[in-house]
């Protein structure tokens, strides 16, 4: 087995079946969930977003990784073979640190969309959109150059993006419109060839960044790219589910249940559900978790 990967030993018979947990600072996450719903539809997602103290973007590096601490604390109880990191502040800022701490193996959303801008690439001039917070950590700038050393990473942070997302802006709003040309202007006109989406809420302006940059820009989202990673890692593991049925989803949050239930179609593509409020300070599990079943 690989270093570090869990025993599951509630699932010693059938590891296979252990859930995927994947956590992010608010809805923004749920963009990975689908991915994952679209490629491995057989998987038992446990998804948990931190709404009460959203966003992650503009706090510090300890904050971040106190949050990220706490959130897999509560995962673990539910013995996931994997937990994904769809933040993209937690990846930059967080991850070496979380992943020292917990044996159950866990994954960010940078090294895989990374490699994807690397190879999208042939003007070598990538640009990348994100947090604040994940901007000034030049993770990305760093991640792309791995795999292709020369290319020209050019970064802008976005802090309106999230809260715009959040408060269910379409993304034909004039208010939208008038971020985007703040914002990405001067980027689009360095004529760049792929835009990296450094934030999970990203990929909902999609339509809109797709028409402000133009059809042959490559838009690279993260959730696509770490499922995709996910995917490899299980499969190698001999982890992937073997469940006849389609997989279910589990949703937990800090605050607002009925809001993230309410927003939180638009960012999985299918009906969400009943939510459950959860307390991570300290753990306080729900009384009775309550299963939500995705549409087939």
């Amino acid at each position: 087995m690989q270093q570090g990967w869990p025993s599951l030993s509630a699932y010693s018979t059938f590891p296979q079946q252990a859930p995927i947990a994947v956590f992010d600072s608010g809805l923004g996450g749920l963009t990975v969930v689908q991915a994952l719903r679209r490629l491995l539809p057989l998987e038992n997602l446990i998804y948990f977003g931190d709404t009460a103290r959203v966003p992650y973007g503009g706090k510090s590096a300890d904050t971040v990784t106190r949050f990220a601490r706490e959130i897999c604390e509560f995962l673990i109880r539910f013995e996931p073979k994997i937990i994904i990191a769809a933040c993209n502040t937690v990846s930059a800022l967080a991850l070496p640190t979380i992943r020292s701490e917990f044996s159950i193996p866990i994954v960010g959303v940078v090294q895989s969309s990374a490699l994807r801008a690397a190879l999208a690439t042939r003007k070598e001039l990538v640009a990348v959109l994100g947090t604040e917070a994940t901007i000034a950590s030049g993770a990305f700038e760093r991640a792309i150059r791995q795999f292709k050393p020369h290319v020209r990473v050019v970064q802008q942070s976005c802090p309106l993006f999230v809260p715009l997302v959040e408060e269910g802006r379409s993304t034909d709003d004039v208010i939208v419109r008038l971020t985007l040309e703040d914002y990405l202007a001067p980027i689009r006109q360095l004529q760049p060839d792929v835009v990296l989406l450094g934030c999970t809420h990203y990929p909902i302006l999609h339509p809109a960044l797709r028409n402000f940059f133009g059809p042959d820009v490559t838009l690279i989202s993260s959730g696509e790219a770490v499922a995709g990673s996910v995917q490899q890692m299980l499969q190698q593991q001999n982890l992937l589910c073997t469940s006849r049925g389609r997989g279910t989803v589990q949703c937990y949050v800090t605050d607002f249940p009925q809001r993230f239930s309410s927003l939180g179609n638009r960012f999985l593509g299918e009906p969400i559900g009943n939510v459950i409020r959860a307390s991570i300070e300290p753990w306080i599990g729900p009384t009775t978790p309550t299963t939500i079943a995705a549409t087939a």
